[in-house]
């Protein structure tokens, strides 16, 4: 079968004026980048205020493996499945990261028969949003030090300056940095750090805001700072929520493009789920939801943490209310939490496979916590055996749950018609009663205790004295109605990445917590997980380049 970059360049592209008139998106109200990609413009968003929601879904994993799940490929396939059986349906992805492009993935646009395209283009620069959100970003701490340079009249102390920089790239040297070096001209030397863009704060304010307004509101309330008595500085004590906003403008607004089989696709902000909260944009999940009949979405990595995060962030913060979830499972990723080598994959095992099924059921047990219908999507390799197949089916109907198995990644949407079908009777019967997890009047360490406990099944939670007395001073300072977003290794329900399947009877230690005032929730740090990745011993850079014809190769 063709690469996953070949079958995209074969694709037949509508121009990007058909795929509005599909969403009855004037052409006037698009901002194109090009002919296959545009922005929809925010005076079109807001004709839409008092239009009927279609049905939401969302598609969920279980802890990701290095045999791969395919939640984005799914969520593609049952977009296009949902057009398939004559719904209007459309999907709402995340725009990747050049930090695992460059990395490990090599690409996140789909794979085989059900990609987002012009692959390229959504892979790389796309139209610039992350740029936008890395400059307003390092803006602000550029105005940090300038304003402590020119006689710090808000008498920060330089010892608490909270905000890092940022940029979207894997590069663990830039970790841990001293910055303003080389004497009085440079400013005042000190310690700071960059996390990759993804996790910056800049990044879930975008995602989260509803408009403009909303957005120069939430970024004027980020805090930078501590001054000696302990009070907060913020963006709009710098004057700098302004500037920020200028340049975040069109970034704000959702960008459309299309899949291989020509259906309407909003691809918009890219939080990562183990440190950041996972999911697409709000203005693009809320438009998409007035555009279409149906509208399936994704959170990022398992369900443990971007099912979690969307629920108990996203679904509270924007008052949406999910009628459906999808969670991807593949043979493949089932044998390794069932304990197989990657290298034995491919020989049948299915003893192994119902050993694995353990995490699927948690994850299964977790999602039914929040009251909304499920369906397991077994997402097909060419490896798979009919037996292995069966005992995933039956281990779910034992839950309670259909397990359909879906082919979409050779076949397009025919793989996924089964799978449309009854997620759209899901959808569709009104058993959804969604809640999140626990209520905002819950204390700070009651929240994280509460996710360890009931979502990744912990004994206890471990913090030192210092992280319980900085949650009771946010507390103190009226955050304790925030919700928590874990940042926490993916690979695994507790903070060990080599634990898998369903482990109980283990610890969360808690290393720190930051204040996000400005996205609206406290982030929790646990184990060793990093805001800046690093690059692996190979990267997928090594094998990205132009061939003699000019075209890119190695995107995946």
């Amino acid at each position: 079968m063709a690469s996953d970059i070949d079958i995209a360049r074969a694709a037949s592209m509508k121009p990007i004026a058909e795929i509005g008139a599909r969403l009855d998106i004037p052409e006037e109200a698009l901002l194109p980048y090009g002919r296959t990609k545009a922005k929809i413009s925010a005076d079109f968003l807001k004709t839409l205020n008092g239009r009927k929601d279609g049905k939401l879904v969302l598609v969920t994993a279980i802890n990701p493996t290095p045999a791969g799940e395919g939640k984005t490929t799914t969520t593609v396939g049952l977009g296009d499945g949902l057009n398939r059986i004559g719904r209007n349906a459309m999907i709402c992805l995340r725009e990747p990261s050049l930090g695992p492009c460059f990395g490990m993935k090599g690409g996140a646009a789909g794979g085989g028969y059900a990609q987002v395209v012009p692959m390229e283009d959504i892979n790389l620069h796309f139209t610039g949003d992350f740029h936008a959100i890395t400059s307003a970003h390092n803006l602000l701490a550029a105005l940090i030090e300038n304003h402590i340079y020119w006689g710090n009249e808000l008498e920060i102390d330089q010892r608490r300056v909270t905000w890092r920089r940022v940029i979207d790239m894997n590069d663990r040297a830039l970790r841990s940095v001293v910055c303003s070096l080389g004497g009085v001209a440079n400013g005042f030397p000190r310690e700071s750090g960059f996390d990759i863009t993804v996790a910056s704060e800049i990044m879930a304010i975008l995602c989260l805001a509803t408009d403009l307004d909303d957005l120069q509101r939430r970024l004027g309330n980020i805090i930078v700072a501590y001054r000696r008595d302990r009070s907060a500085v913020t963006a709009r004590d710098l004057e700098a929520d302004g500037s920020m906003t200028v340049l975040l403008k069109e970034a704000l607004q959702p960008n459309l493009v299309q899949t291989l089989e020509n259906n309407p696709a909003f691809i918009h902000g890219g939080p990562f789920a183990n440190i950041a909260h996972g999911c697409n944009s709000v203005t693009a999940t809320a438009t998409a939801l007035k555009l279409a009949d149906f509208v399936v979405t994704e959170a990022g990595f398992g369900a443990d943490l971007g099912a979690e995060k969307f629920f108990d962030i996203k679904c509270r913060k924007a008052g949406l209310h999910p009628d459906a979830v999808v969670i991807v499972a593949t043979i493949r990723a089932l044998k390794m939490n069932g304990g197989v080598g990657k290298d034995d994959l491919g020989a049948e095992n299915v003893k192994a496979v119902t050993k694995g099924c353990a995490n699927l059921g948690r994850h299964i047990e977790n999602i039914k916590q929040f009251g909304v219908p499920a369906v397991v999507a077994i997402n097909h390799f060419t490896a798979d055996t009919e037996a292995e197949v069966q005992a995933v089916k039956d281990y779910c109907a034992e839950l309670g749950v259909e397990a359909i198995l879906a082919t979409h990644w050779a076949d397009g949407s025919a793989g996924t018609e089964a799978l449309a079908e009854h997620v759209a009777a899901l959808a569709e019967s009104g058993t959804a009663q969604f809640a999140p997890l626990y209520e905002d009047s819950l204390s700070l360490f009651e929240k994280i205790e509460t996710i360890a406990k009931r979502i990744y099944r912990a004994d206890e939670v471990l913090a030192d004295k210092s992280v319980r007395d900085q949650l009771r001073r946010w507390e103190a300072d009226g955050f304790g109605h925030l919700p928590v977003c874990m940042a926490k290794t993916q690979y695994s329900f507790s903070t060990d990445p080599q634990l898998r399947g369903a482990p109980t009877g283990h610890s969360v230690p808690v290393r720190e917590v930051r204040l996000a005032a400005g996205a609206g929730f406290i982030v929790a740090v646990c184990g060793d997980i990093m805001t800046m990745p690093g690059l692996p011993r190979v990267p997928s850079a090594n094998h990205i380049r132009l061939d003699d014809n000019g075209q890119i190769e190695g995107l995946f």
